[in-house]
């Protein structure tokens, strides 16, 4: 059993809460998250799993041609066999972020599992570039009530999301992109209200996947033309594609 449920009592609303604070991306039971942009007009694409080198460069080509700045949570047995990528991404712009070394649903790990986790990922990353990432995304979105306090140990801020597509799901993209369109929706409405005042809506936080967590070299090309299509639609919107950082800070004058 895991040691979480060994100090709860057994009522199906405790169970119910902890299934809450764990899985759900705007949870804040077992400590803060990030899950939207400061504004309206602010569009953080995130991905995770990576890096790939079979389709991170072909995104990082898409990007380009957009203005489009991301974030980019890495595996860390991935960035030590590519480091070079790593390098890539950040100078073309883009930010990094650690999502462990292998990628477990934290979760069901202890203490000292979720610390090791993060340190090895954080000493990839450290190496690659030569200075650490500040963001963490946990895999799978789990958590419990020592992974938030661990990546603040690693002076990390936690990121989650508002949407989540699906796009590791081997379906085509013909099913993707309609799953992608409450993006669109959020910047009309919020857009439309003004999002310079006070009390504006805030912004959404994309979570799609350039690599794949079991393999390298993952099939991750319906995510690519998902993005053709959503990117120059998004933007006549008049969203901004930001990174994390950009992603939470004060609203634009």
């Amino acid at each position: 059993m895991h040691p979480l449920f060994l100090a709860v009592p057994g009522a199906l609303t405790t169970v119910g809460l902890i299934a809450y604070g764990a899985a759900h991306p705007r949870a804040q039971l077992f400590g803060k998250t990030i899950c939207r942009t400061s504004s309206a007009r602010k569009l953080a694409i995130t991905f995770d799993d990576g890096p790939n080198p079979t389709i991170t460069p072909r995104l990082l080509d898409l990007l380009d041609r957009y203005n489009a700045k991301a974030t980019f949570f890495l595996i860390g047995r991935y960035v030590r066999e590519c480091p070079d990528l790593i390098q890539e991404t950040v100078a073309r712009g883009h930010l990094v972020g650690n999502h462990t070394e292998t990628h477990p649903n934290l979760f069901r790990r202890t203490q000292r599992e979720i610390r090791i986790e993060l340190r090895l990922c954080h000493d990839a990353i450290s190496n690659a570039l030569g200075s650490p990432p500040k963001w963490f995304r946990p895999p799978f979105g789990m958590r419990n009530p020592w992974v938030i306090p661990a990546a603040r140990e690693l002076g990390y801020g936690t990121v989650m999301w508002t949407l989540i597509p699906g796009d590791w799901q081997e379906k085509p993209v013909e099913w993707l992109i309609p799953r992608m369109q409450p993006i669109a929706d959020h910047a009309q409405r919020g857009l439309g209200s003004g999002s310079k005042a006070e009390g504006a809506p805030t912004g959404d936080i994309l979570c799609l996947h350039d690599g794949a967590h079991r393999e390298m070299n993952g099939d991750r090309s319906r995510t690519l033309a998902a993005l053709e299509y959503w990117l120059p639609r998004w933007r006549d919107l008049g969203l901004e594609f930001v990174t994390i950082e950009k992603a939470v800070s004060a609203l634009a004058a």
